[in-house]
């Protein structure tokens, strides 16, 4: 019987080599097009006059993921209502520096770009951040109750839709992780957030102990960002099975005026932040 089971493997085993064939497959490549990371954070407690606009160009999706940037474009924003321009500086390595941008909650600005002899524009408006009330730990929130977690608690203004960004990033990771909130069914109320890590030997991802440091992060952001980040957020997480959702570009707020099939990847937001650092006991 061992022997009989032994010579039925070996034919599976030969029948399988022999039909297997390499197959190349041409995947189409898209034109290389502009990526703005055009995000302008006024931490709360600073003047937020220091802000950097990064470019570079989008890449095929088998390269090696390598930043590809931008030099020589012009970037500035304008005030919209009092037309005061502020120039970001090219620093010759993709990033475009200014020291001199006043943030104003609840005033529109425009983001005008040239590069390669076209001009791309954003507007977009300064959204302001409930400030962060309460950082803990437990252990009863998240899905493995016997598993550190942080939370923070902030009050949502009433009557007034809001829309968040959450960052949290253990010190030492390389990613971090973010969601995406709205107040639809907590308007006025203390919103709470909790983050957890689980132990994952396929990922390398560890639970978090004692002593671990956690750089967390409140955004205040617009409803037309918190519907592009949440596409992404989806697209990002999707496990890429048979019956999973297919990825498509989705565009940003920046628009080609020259060459509007030329658009950009990207979007230009302005965002009040709450910034805090917790320490794992």
């Amino acid at each position: 019987m061992k022997n009989y089971i032994c010579k039925l493997l070996l034919s599976i085993s030969f029948f399988t080599v022999s039909c297997t064939d390499v197959i190349d497959l041409e995947v189409p490549e898209a034109p290389p097009r502009l990526v703005i990371e055009a995000s302008i954070d006024w931490i709360k407690g600073t003047t937020g006059q220091q802000q950097t606009v990064k470019l570079s160009t989008s890449t095929p999706f088998f390269d090696n993921l390598q930043e590809t940037p931008v030099k020589g474009a012009i970037v500035k924003v304008t005030n919209d209502s009092d037309q005061q321009e502020v120039l970001f500086i090219d620093q010759n390595n993709g990033d475009y520096k200014t020291d001199e941008f006043v943030p104003v909650i609840g005033q529109s600005y425009t983001l005008e770009i040239i590069y390669d002899d076209e001009t791309y524009l954003a507007s977009e408006t300064m959204t302001s951040v409930s400030e962060i009330t309460s950082v803990y730990q437990s252990r009863e929130n998240g899905f493995d109750k016997e598993a550190l977690e942080v939370n923070i608690d902030f009050n949502d203004p009433n009557d007034i839709p809001n829309f968040y960004l959450t960052k949290f990033q253990r010190r030492g990771d390389l990613l971090q992780t973010i969601f995406d909130v709205k107040d639809e069914f907590t308007d006025g109320n203390k919103i709470s957030i909790f983050y957890e890590k689980l132990n994952n030997e396929d990922t390398g991802e560890t639970e978090f102990v004692p002593g671990d440091i956690v750089d967390i992060s409140l955004l205040g952001i617009s409803e037309p960002y918190y519907n592009y980040i949440k596409l992404l957020i989806q697209q990002s997480g999707a496990q890429g099975g048979p019956f999973s959702t297919t990825p498509a570009e989705i565009k940003g707020n920046c628009i080609n005026l020259d060459n509007p099939d030329n658009y950009a990847f990207g979007y230009f937001r302005l965002t009040e932040v709450d910034e805090k650092v917790y320490l794992f006991e």
